[in-house]
């Protein structure tokens, strides 16, 4: 159990059909301090995905026997969210487009040691981070865009409705939603949505 003011290790879902890379990676990087959980198919690490592990970083071997890498790719990036690096026992320039049109964070040619693996880890959780923070400064600013064209166009509304000048119709908004203990931009889409036609 991890002591409370230790953080959790940094657990990592490794996926190859060749058992002999499974076991010496793990072993190595449990040594290094991750958490490791391992899967001899695509098929079997959505099964580990689907009982809810939520690995840090993926690594996925690309040809395997049924599934291959890339399918998993596919569905980590789009249903899972999880990050991964891709392993190849050939450097292949299609491959190594594919992997990158998938989003993957590193492409690593076998055979590896776990000091080629550790780097390139470290360097998918860095720059896996930096896209989330990335991710969340866009979504941040949507919403703010989202809320200021709410406002505008709920002072529209006011403008009309009250034949009021701008400036008036904004005070208004702002005083309403003060008195109301509301969000400004709250306010402003229950406005919108007054006036919008019920669907039938």
């Amino acid at each position: 159990m991890t002591a409370p003011d230790q953080p959790a290790p940094i657990h990592l879902l490794l996926v190859d059909d060749d058992r002999l890379v499974l076991s010496t990676l793990s072993r190595g990087l449990q040594h290094a301090g991750y958490l490791v959980s391992m899967a001899e198919s695509a098929e079997e690490a959505e099964v580990l995905l689907a009982s809810g592990q939520r690995p840090d970083l993926a690594i996925v071997d690309i040809r395997m026997s049924g599934r291959d890498g890339l399918t998993l790719a596919r569905r980590l990036r789009e249903l899972d969210h999880i990050p991964f690096v891709m392993l190849s026992a050939y450097s292949e320039p299609d491959m190594i487009g594919q992997a990158n049109h998938l989003g993957a964070l590193g492409y690593l040619v076998k055979p590896l040691d776990i000091s080629q693996l550790l780097p390139a880890i470290q360097a998918a959780l860095s720059r896996a981070d930096e896209l989330q923070e990335l991710r969340e400064t866009r979504a941040q600013l949507q919403a703010a865009l989202d809320s200021e064209r709410d406002i505008s166009v709920a002072v529209g509304i006011i403008m009309a409705q009250q034949q009021l000048p701008r400036p008036q119709a904004f005070e208004l908004l702002r005083k309403t939603a003060r008195t109301q203990r509301r969000k400004l931009a709250e306010l402003a889409a229950d406005i919108i949505r007054a006036v919008q036609p019920t669907r039938m």
